[in-house]
């Protein structure tokens, strides 16, 4: 069985591990050893290296990466740095499932959206657009188990997700953001360097994106900032603030912390293909 077919349910498996039910999923197949990768006395690698820079003297973001704030129990302990795995699955971020578990008092809804996460999260989350194999925005991407390569050159990030074979496009060159956007699923991105934090600035999105598993959104109007740090050479720390006031009473701020994903590739992941879980959730 090849990964896409096996992956295209990966979401649903991920969340039930982490909420307790009983699942299991086969590990990734593809294996390529991961070049360059700065490593101990002992030979094995060493995450915690300076970060590698770039032509323009700045942190360079590429590479594959996926959450290093997993909810799943058997990720709890350290792990191989050398697997992408935590014992027979992918890591679900815990903000994957509650972007707000950071947060002391959770996310601060406005009473229309803290109503609706309350009936999606009864609901198990079947009206899920992930579930439904449309595609995630870049807020969620993070958490999921799934993984996301960053591609960065002096002028341009691109991140490339597997899930679907979806892209998003942030330009370093501190452009002006539109001012009528046409909605889209990852926004319109313009970033600039403040020393070696690269500020990223989004906005345009569509209403109603889902950014966990327990429903909650943003809206059309939400302003998203991120800052991204590559404190060492395998570990990315992005600083997330959303400002949406239609969806939330004030401006909340959480860090999704990712960690590379040495010897592996990614695989066109298509949802639909052998999809079922949409059937099953109704």
């Amino acid at each position: 069985m090849n990964r896409p077919i096996l992956r295209s349910a990966v979401f649903a498996v991920a969340v039930g591990s982490a909420l307790g039910w009983s699942a299991t999923l086969v590990a990734q197949w593809l294996k390529y050893p991961t070049a360059g990768v700065p490593r101990t006395a002992d030979g094995k690698p060493n995450l915690s290296a300076p970060a590698p820079r770039g032509p323009d003297g700045k942190p360079d973001f590429s590479g594959i990466w996926l959450t290093d704030n997993a909810s799943n129990t058997n990720c709890a302990r350290p792990q191989d740095p050398e697997s992408i795995v935590c014992g027979a699955e992918l890591p679900m971020g815990k903000e994957g499932i509650n972007m707000g578990a950071s947060l002391p008092e959770g996310l601060p809804y406005q009473p229309w959206l803290a109503a609706l996460v309350k009936e999606r999260t009864a609901e198990n989350a079947k009206t899920d657009p992930h579930v439904r194999c449309l595609p995630d925005t870049f807020l969620r991407a993070y958490s999921l188990p799934h993984l996301v390569k960053f591609v960065h050159t002096p002028r341009l990030l691109v991140m490339l997700n597997e899930m679907n074979a979806g892209y998003r496009q942030v330009f370093t060159d501190d452009r002006p953001l539109p001012e009528d956007p046409v909605p889209s699923w990852q926004g319109y991105s313009s970033g600039k360097w403040e020393g070696d934090t690269l500020v990223v600035n989004s906005i345009g999105f569509r209403d109603d994106l889902w950014i966990d598993w327990n429903g909650s959104v943003i809206m059309s109007g939400a302003k998203v900032q991120e800052r991204l740090r590559r404190p060492d050479y395998g570990h990315l720390e992005i600083g997330v603030t959303v400002d949406d006031p239609k969806a939330y009473t004030r401006p909340w701020t959480v860090t999704l912390r990712q960690r590379l994903a040495l010897n592996t590739e990614l695989v066109d992941e298509i949802c639909l293909e052998n999809e079922q879980s949409a059937q099953r959730m109704k």
